[in-house]
C-alpha cells in the first residue's frame, strides 16, 4: 500500500512551486495597481497641463502685501533677503518684470521674504532696489541686483539675495569672504544634506552588498518619492504627513515589484553584473523621460506656502529642514538597530558579507534580496520627499543630480556596508556645502567627483571596506 500524503503537504508544495492561480492573482493585482496609479497621476496633473498651454498676457500686478499662493491660474516668484549676519532683512523693495509687459513688486517682510504672483509661464527678471537696502548693507555683487528666473504656473520659483557689510566685498566669481557665521551656516547645511543623502545611499549600498549590482536607476527612486508627494500633497490636497507615508509605501512597493518582475528572473538566468548594470542605466533613462512626460520639465513644489525660517544659535534654516533632519535621523537610527539587533537584519548582513556562505547556512538569499530592494526603494522615496521639502521643489532629474553624491558616499564609506554609507554621506554632504564658501553655485557638486577619484586612487575599499585581492 502506498503512503498517503497529508493535504497540508500538498498545499505547501503548491505554494512553494507557485501555482498558476497564484501567479495569475499576483499579475492581476500588479496590473490593477498600475492602472490606478496611471489614472491618479493623469487625473491629478490634467489641470497643470491645461494651464501650461495658456498664452502670456499683458498685465501689471500691484505690490504684494501677503504671501503668494500658487494655483492652476498663477505661479509665484518668491525669495528671501538675508543680511551679512544671515538674518532676515525687512523693507527691501523687489521688482519683477516678465512676458507680456508684466510688472510686479513686493517688499520683504519681517522674515525677509517677498513674493510676487505671475499670470503666465516664462522668463522673469527679478531686481532688487539697492536704495532700499538697510544702511551699511550691500549686495555681495552689485551686478547681481537683477536676475533671471524661470516662472511656471502652479509652481514656485525662488531666489535668495545675500547682503554683505562691505561694499564690493566680492569678486566677479560671486563668492564672498569666509566668515565664522558663513562657515557654521554652511556646516549646518552640510549636515542636512548628508542626512538626506544617507537615506538613499544606505539602500544603494545594501543592494550592492547583497547582489553586487551598482544600480544607476536608484536616483530615480528619489525622484519618484518627491513627485508622488507633490501629487498627493499639492494636487490632491492631502495632509503632508499622510502624503509622505503613502509615498514611502508606494516607493517600497515599486522596489518589491522591480525585484519580482526584473531582477529575480535575470538572476535565475545568471545574467552578468555588467549586463544588469546596463539594464539599470536603461531603466534610469526610461524613468526620467516618463517623469518628464507626466510632470513636465518645470520644478514643482510639494507645499505651496513660503517656508518659515527659524534661527537657532545663529544658524537659519527652514522649519521643513529641521523636521526633515529629525525624521532622517530617527529613520537612520531605526535602520541601523534593525540591521544590528534583529534576526532578519543579521541575515541581511550575512548575505551582504558572503551570499554563498549565507545560502549554505540555510538563509533564503532570494527573500533577503527581495527585502533589500523593498527597503532601499522605500528609503530612497523618503529621501525624495524630504529633499523636495528642503530644496523647495523637485523635478524630473532631481535624483540624477544626486546620483554622483550617492555613489561618492557609498564608495567613501565602503561598498556594501550600510554604516559606511552613513558616514560617507555625512562627509560628502559637509564637504560639498563647505565648498560653497569658495566656489559659486552648483560647482560644489564637482567636489564629489574629486573625492571619488581620490578615494579610488588611495583607498579603493573605502573607510569601512576590506581590501581584497583581485586575480
Amino acid at each position: 500500500m502506498g503512503s498517503i500524503t497529508p493535504p497540508g503537504s500538498v498545499l505547501a508544495h503548491r505554494f512553494r512551486r507557485g501555482a498558476p492561480g497564484r501567479r495569475r492573482l499576483v499579475l492581476a493585482a500588479v496590473l490593477f495597481l498600475a492602472f490606478l496609479a496611471t489614472f491618479a497621476v493623469d487625473w491629478a496633473l490634467s489641470p497643470v497641463a491645461d494651464a501650461a498651454t495658456s498664452s502670456p498676457t499683458s498685465s501689471s500686478a500691484p505690490a504684494s502685501t501677503g504671501p503668494c499662493v500658487v494655483s492652476t491660474s498663477n505661479g509665484c516668484i518668491q525669495g528671501t533677503i538675508l543680511d551679512s549676519e544671515r538674518k532676515p532683512t525687512e523693507g527691501v523693495d523687489v521688482a519683477v518684470t516678465g512676458p507680456g509687459s508684466f510688472t510686479g513688486s513686493s517688499t520683504t517682510n519681517a522674515d525677509g521674504r517677498w513674493s510676487v504672483s505671475i499670470p503666465a509661464a516664462g522668463a522673469y527678471t527679478v531686481k532688487v532696489d539697492q536704495d532700499s537696502l538697510p544702511k551699511g548693507q550691500y549686495l555681495t555683487d552689485a551686478k547681481d541686483a537683477a536676475r533671471t528666473v524661470q516662472g511656471n504656473l502652479n509652481a514656485n520659483a525662488g531666489t535668495i539675495f545675500q547682503l554683505s557689510d562691505q561694499e564690493g566685498a566680492t569678486t566677479d566669481t560671486g563668492t564672498t569672504s569666509v566668515t565664522a557665521a558663513r562657515f557654521w551656516q554652511q556646516f549646518a547645511s552640510g549636515i542636512r544634506l548628508g542626512l538626506l543623502i544617507a537615506l538613499a545611499s544606505i539602500g544603494l549600498s545594501l543592494i550592492y552588498g547583497t547582489t553586487g549590482l551598482s544600480s544607476f536607476s536608484h536616483g530615480e527612486q528619489v525622484t519618484l518619492g518627491g513627485l508622488l508627494a507633490y501629487v498627493f500633497a499639492n494636487q490632491l490636497g492631502w495632509n503632508i504627513w499622510l502624503a509622505g507615508i503613502v509615498t514611502v509605501l508606494l516607493c517600497a512597493a515599486s522596489g518589491y515589484l522591480q525585484d519580482a518582475g526584473i531582477w529575480k528572473p535575470l538572476r535565475k538566468r545568471r545574467i552578468s553584473l555588467t549586463q544588469l548594470m546596463i539594464v539599470t542605466i536603461g531603466l534610469s533613462i526610461a524613468a526620467q523621460y516618463a517623469f518628464q512626460y507626466f510632470f513636465g520639465a518645470a520644478t514643482v513644489r510639494i507645499q505651496q506656502g513660503n517656508p518659515e525660517t527659524v534661527t537657532f544659535v545663529g544658524i537659519t534654516l527652514t522649519v521643513q529642514s529641521y523636521v526633515a533632519m529629525g525624521i532622517a535621523l530617527v529613520v537612520l537610527i531605526g535602520t541601523g538597530l534593525f540591521l544590528a539587533k534583529t534576526r532578519f537584519g543579521r541575515a541581511t548582513r550575512a548575505v551582504s558579507d558572503n551570499p554563498a556562505l549565507a545560502a549554505a547556512s540555510g538563509i533564503d538569499v532570494d527573500r533577503v534580496i527581495r527585502f533589500v530592494w523593498t527597503l532601499a526603494a522605500g528609503l530612497a522615496g523618503l529621501s525624495g520627499v524630504m529633499l523636495g521639502l528642503v530644496l523647495n521643489g523637485v523635478n524630473w532629474q532631481t535624483g540624477l543630480q544626486l546620483l554622483l553624491l550617492m555613489f561618492a558616499s557609498v564608495t567613501l564609506g565602503g561598498l556594501g556596508t550600510a554604516y559606511g554609507a552613513l558616514v560617507g554621506s555625512m562627509i560628502i554632504g559637509i564637504v560639498v556645502e563647505l565648498t560653497n564658501l569658495v566656489l559659486p553655485g552648483d560647482f560644489k557638486y564637482a567636489t564629489a567627483l574629486v573625492i571619488l577619484i581620490l578615494i579610488l586612487l588611495f583607498r579603493p575599499q573605502g573607510i569601512f571596506g576590506r581590501a581584497e585581492r583581485i586575480g
